[in-house]
């Protein structure tokens, strides 16, 4: 793991390195980006390829982290020295294994939170940083004949933030994808509602090359980008849709519809899908509550409004 994988995919814009992990970054990898600046070196998240770039990645100074994920920190430790910045909303998460399970919602007591912890350390060497520091939206790293730029855009975690190098315009936007899956806010730090509008405010960033951590890579054609977020966004109307089809069928609590595909395949051997399924339709159910599409009676058993 010492040794540097001179084959590891990478495409260079000026100062702004970007090295692709397996599958283009598809997870548990994800895509890492380097920034040399004239005065500091920095890297945006740490993921699985990380410890396979070797001195150039090893060299880093400046971390600053999109959002915290066990995937996004896998690189980490590699760095014990080197400055970790993280926005306010997800730097507990960052900081302790009692930070992370609070914003994954799962009580540090739970079995599974120590079956988490002990897979999180084996597939991604996880490594809580007591150190890390805040940053707020707007936040700006000047890093010599380079400047980064920090976009707050909360949904998937609290923190989740698009940064973007100023001087080539190459926005990192993280865990907004762009993947078939489309948007994941089953956390407890997770916002539907935040979601929807950091959707609707990622295309106003001023960008001209769009990175993902993930699956997609590297947008350089602005209309490619807008279609895929387009298709990114719509799951959202795709879920709410489903949730309908299944309490117009007949009434169901949120249990009885958990497991049957809103997220993941009927049987999926994600030890967190019940959970992150729960939540997710809970987020749902609230805005079709209030709209006036369902009502949940006694039993919270979900029914159909016409």
């Amino acid at each position: 793991m010492n040794t540097p994988d001179t084959s590891i995919p990478r495409t260079d814009f000026g100062r702004v390195r970007v090295f692709f992990g397996k599958r283009s970054g598809k997870y548990p990898d994800g895509n890492q980006i380097l920034i040399q600046g004239s005065d500091t070196r920095a890297a945006f998240d740490t993921p699985i390829v990380a410890n396979h770039i070797g001195p150039e990645f090893d060299s880093t100074e400046i971390i600053l982290m999109g959002h915290a994920h066990e995937d996004h920190m896998a690189g980490l430790h590699r760095l014990p020295h080197a400055q970790v910045h993280v926005h306010h909303g997800d730097v507990q998460a960052a900081r302790s294994w009692a930070g992370m399970c609070a914003a994954l919602g799962m009580p540090e007591q739970n079995p599974l939170s120590g079956q988490l912890l002990k897979a999180f350390r084996k597939d991604f060497f996880y490594a809580p940083r007591p150190d890390a520091r805040a940053y707020d939206d707007g936040a700006v790293w000047d890093l010599g004949q380079a400047r980064v730029r920090a976009f707050h855009m909360p949904g998937h975690t609290a923190g989740h933030t698009v940064l973007v190098e100023e001087q080539e315009g190459v926005a990192f936007i993280g865990d907004i994808d762009l993947t078939g899956f489309g948007p994941y806010y089953g956390d407890a730090s997770s916002s539907l509602s935040s979601f929807r509008r950091s959707l609707t405010r990622l295309p106003e960033i001023p960008a001209r090359v769009w990175v993902t951590s993930h699956h997609r890579g590297i947008y350089t054609d602005r209309q490619v980008f807008l279609r895929d977020l387009a298709s990114f966004s719509s799951k959202i109307d795709e879920r709410d849709a489903k949730l309908l089809d299944w309490i117009r069928e007949s009434p169901k609590t949120i249990a009885e519809m958990t497991g049957i595909g809103l997220l993941y395949p009927s049987g999926a051997n994600v030890p967190w899908a019940a959970a992150a399924e729960t939540r997710t339709m809970e987020q749902h159910l609230a805005e079709l509550t209030a709209a006036g599409q369902v009502a949940a009676d006694e039993e919270q058993r979900y029914h159909y409004q016409a």
